[in-house]
């Protein structure tokens, strides 16, 4: 049967739901379309954009009946950029959105329909990243410009003022963009693979208020380098270390893998909790720590870890979880694939005064697959905060081997974490799914949830 949806042609559709992205969608005659920046229950005049055989894809050309919870955007860019997609939606329903969106996932896929508790929200959910990677370009003009890539583009759009970035980050990511115009100092063009300047990364110590910049440079030597450094941290003395990273390949990835400290030690500290960690420029750290903190206390919590408990962490990065862990267990064993973030982990362990912990580098499927198989070390709780893919099937079923009385799977991704809870579900019981938003006014949602064995 021929589709009767058009492109290029104009339809009025009531938006019937959001979906995980944000979006809206509408039906016509039972056909589905996606419409980006609608809101449910709003009726709009849509031109259709992209018709594929399952659905179609619309853009608003009028909105005619308006949500109640649609706001004014404050962001100038954030249509282009691609960063904020929920920023025309007062924040209490995009919390709202994330756990029905979290919800229906479960009740598609789940044989035990659990209620997915309400989204943990930010009191104040503006400038909370504690980390900014601001590519440079050259505009239309000709002239250099630093701000973030369009979205699904390596267009550079100009930065004017960002909602969820920290302020002090945008000012030094000016000031130094101010320098490299002043000294004609080359930017790096992808298309050629000449120029000097790609990136400018900066990290945040929220509770310390401690700063690391890095140069991520297309080349080994800056021209006029001392000067920069020198107005760099008389302007800005809250920075504690200045690292140049050498990036010499043609690739989307933002960081090389030389770095050179110019300033400082090549490294700055932060608080989560009552735990101090040292971050350098390679090592991964929630970019929202004051919701990471609540995240990891609500894993803590509901594990209910007592002092005769093994735990093992897996997929645990600088170590932040497992030392939160720690406090409470007789032991834990953290396992992660980045070698550079395991002797992070160690390093924290050591400065917190953390004695019960071991850490191992490597894959989490080769080493937990020796832990338990050659080693004989079981655990009572297992923990686990994967990327986005989710949990391959060894792990799971070494994990379902050992039978651990209670597992809390933290993930950034609600998809595969509820394919995953479906693995569990005959010897386990899914006591709870708690999201928790770590990226404001952005369509992703972390959820913890906790299982139980039968």
């Amino acid at each position: 049967m021929e589709n009767i949806i058009q492109k290029n042609h104009e339809y009025i559709v009531e938006i019937i739901d959001n979906g995980y992205e944000g979006e809206g969608i509408a039906k016509i005659d039972n056909f589905t379309i996606f419409i980006p920046g609608a809101i449910k229950g709003e009726k709009v005049k849509i031109l259709i954009v992209k018709v594929l055989s399952s659905h179609a894809f619309g853009k608003i050309l009028e909105i005619i009946d308006i949500a109640e919870t649609r706001q004014d955007a404050d962001c100038t860019t954030y249509k282009r950029c691609g960063g904020c997609s929920l920023r025309h939606i007062q924040y209490k329903e995009t919390l709202k959105m994330k756990q029905n969106a979290v919800q229906s996932l479960v009740n598609k896929t789940l044989k035990n329909k659990i209620q997915v508790k309400e989204t943990v929200g930010m009191e104040n959910p503006f400038h909370y990243r504690n980390k900014a990677q601001y590519p440079l370009g050259i505009n239309k003009e000709g002239k250099p410009v630093i701000g973030v890539f369009a979205n699904r583009t390596h267009e550079v759009i100009q930065m004017e003022k960002c909602l969820i970035q920290n302020p002090q980050s945008e000012e030094i990511a000016k000031y130094i963009l101010e320098f490299i115009k002043q000294n004609n100092i080359s930017i790096y063009n992808e298309k050629t693979g000449k120029g000097l300047f790609r990136h400018i990364v900066i990290k945040v110590g929220i509770k310390t208020n401690q700063i690391m910049c890095v140069l991520v440079v297309n080349g080994k030597s800056i021209p006029k380098e001392a000067e920069l450094l020198q107005k760099l941290v008389t302007k800005f003395p809250q920075i504690k270390t200045v690292v140049k990273n050498i990036n010499m390949k043609n690739t989307n990835v933002i960081l090389g893998l030389e770095n050179i400290n110019i300033y400082g030690d090549g490294y700055i500290e932060d608080k989560l909790g009552e735990f101090l960690f040292k971050i350098s420029p390679l090592s991964f750290y929630q970019v929202n720590p004051l919701q990471a903190e609540k995240l990891y206390n609500i894993g803590v919590e509901i594990a209910q870890i007592s002092k005769e408990d093994t735990v093992f962490d897996l997929y645990c990065g600088i170590g932040t979880i497992s030392l939160f862990m720690a406090k409470c267990a007789k032991k834990v064993y953290g396992i992660e694939i980045v070698k550079e973030a395991v002797d992070a982990a160690n390093e924290n362990a050591k400065l917190n005064g953390v004695t019960n912990t071991e850490f191992y580098a490597g894959d989490v499927e080769v080493v937990l697959d020796e832990l338990i198989n050659k080693n004989g070390v079981k655990a009572d709780i297992v923990m686990f905060d994967p990327p986005r893919k989710g949990l391959d099937k060894n792990s799971i079923n070494n994990i379902l081997k050992i039978k651990p009385k209670k597992i809390v799977y933290i993930s950034c991704n609600p998809a595969t974490l509820v394919r995953d809870l479906a693995e569990f579900e005959q010897q386990y019981e899914i006591k709870d799914i708690i999201p928790v938003d770590m990226f404001p006014f952005t369509s992703h949602v972390e959820c913890v949830a906790v299982l139980k064995l039968i």
